[in-house]
């Protein structure tokens, strides 16, 4: 009876509100996929096509990838579950070798997810200094930093650069830690890192930037890249053409790489102290081997061919962006990235436009408030290099019969058309 007391609780927050309602009204929470085919998933016996999956590259069908997980099963078994402080199978060191390597980092600290991450590093870092966070920063960011506030730390949120260099001026504890999204995960943009570093740099502040959403999609620039992404899917900081000085750079592989990992680029003897600090290395479970062998298959087929991957992910992102702009209907992406939102018109009903994308097919990441402000409430759907030209088509199709049904905001002054 107490637990049910506390479901009801949780439901009646207004916190959860929309997604409560989604969940009991529409067919895409907690929907249970009975197989895929492709970028195709059967629910029942419904089969839609996904634009909610993350898997950036396609390296979650990717054959030699698939067939690198035995060897290393054999080898070590399916879960190695030591923790990190006490023993690490060679997988480990490997990996974040050759993680460095590809970031041009000077070390690298793996732990299975960014969640983690969050919520055991900012306290670490930050201890009784002072975190200034990005409003539009990912709510699991946002987790952390209450986490470290309840430790100690100070914490104020900041809307743009000039508010930043305001709150930085009148930061009175350190250290300093300056916590945001590198690629937005819902509007897709990719934030001016140097004029932050900028900022950060000036006032003795670091730079602690979580590139979920970057890492494997874009990278260094050069004259020979193949597509405006840059090359080798290296992440944020070498997009913008800069150094890690002061900064903390935050991935993960369960996107672009398809594998449970995540990892922070740091230099060594912060790295040694989190080790001991951060409690996922000693106290959680470690990531099963299947994971830490798609990590290394996926660096191999990023070495041969990610560029030329990356090259039909955006132009297959630059297809649908163009339909939508082309329409005059509002995306917040001016940065042409994979990741595509729609915000509905403010009389719209979400859950209404939800059954017609179930009824027409389409699998997608539903926004609702108070997860998102009113204005941005509507649907995401994310590109990925194993998606056809076909379901562009058919995505395009539905997104015009939409506009043309005035279900969509129309485009802003300022915005991408």
């Amino acid at each position: 009876m107490r637990a049910e007391q506390l479901a009801t609780a949780v439901d009646t927050d207004p916190r959860y509100s929309g997604i409560a309602r989604l969940r009991e009204e529409t067919r895409f929470y907690d929907a249970v996929i009975d197989e895929i085919d492709g970028r195709r998933i059967r629910v029942g016996e419904h089969w839609l096509t996904d634009w909610a999956s993350c898997n950036y590259l396609g390296f979650d069908l990717e054959p030699q990838i698939i067939g690198a997980v035995e060897e290393q099963l054999r080898r070590w078994g399916t879960h190695p579950s030591w923790s990190r402080m006490l023993g690490n199978p060679r997988l480990y060191p490997v990996i974040e070798e050759r993680l460095a390597a590809l970031l041009g980092a000077q070390d690298t600290l793996v732990l299975p997810t960014i969640t983690q991450i969050h919520l055991s590093v900012i306290p670490a870092l930050a201890g009784e200094g002072t975190i200034l966070i990005d409003s539009r920063a990912h709510k699991t960011i946002w987790d952390g930093c209450v986490f470290a506030r309840a430790q100690g730390a100070t914490l104020a949120r900041f809307r743009t650069l000039d508010e930043l260099a305001d709150r930085l001026a009148e930061a009175t504890t350190s250290p300093i830690l300056v916590c945001m999204d590198g690629v937005n995960s819902m509007t897709g943009n990719i934030p001016d890192v140097r004029r932050y570093l900028d900022l950060c740099r000036a006032h003795g502040a670091v730079l602690y930037i979580d590139d979920a959403h970057g890492f494997g999609v874009i990278g260094a620039r050069s004259e020979d890249e193949t597509s405006p992404y840059g090359t080798t899917g290296n992440s944020i900081i070498r997009y913008c053409g800069e150094s890690y000085d002061d900064v903390v750079l935050v991935g993960g592989f369960s996107k672009a790489y398809s594998s449970l990992l995540a990892f922070l680029a740091l230099p060594t003897v912060l790295k040694n102290r989190l080790k001991s600090a951060a409690a996922p290395y000693l106290y959680s479970g470690p990531s099963p081997t299947a994971s830490l062998a798609t990590v290394l298959a996926g660096f191999d087929v990023n070495a041969e061919r990610g560029d030329k991957l990356r090259a039909e992910l955006h132009r297959m992102s630059m297809r649908v962006l163009n339909h939508v702009r082309g329409l005059g209907v509002f995306t917040p992406n001016t940065d042409d990235t994979p990741i595509i939102e729609l915000p509905i018109a403010l009389d719209r009903d979400l859950v209404e436009v939800s059954e017609l994308l179930w009824e027409r097919g389409l699998f997608v990441t539903l926004a609702p408030y108070p997860g998102v402000p009113r204005d941005q409430v509507g649907f995401r759907v994310q590109v990925t290099a194993a998606n056809t030209d076909e379901q562009i088509d058919e995505l395009n199709a539905v997104i015009g019969e939409l506009a043309a049904a005035g279900v969509f905001q129309e485009a802003r002054e300022g915005s991408a058309s």
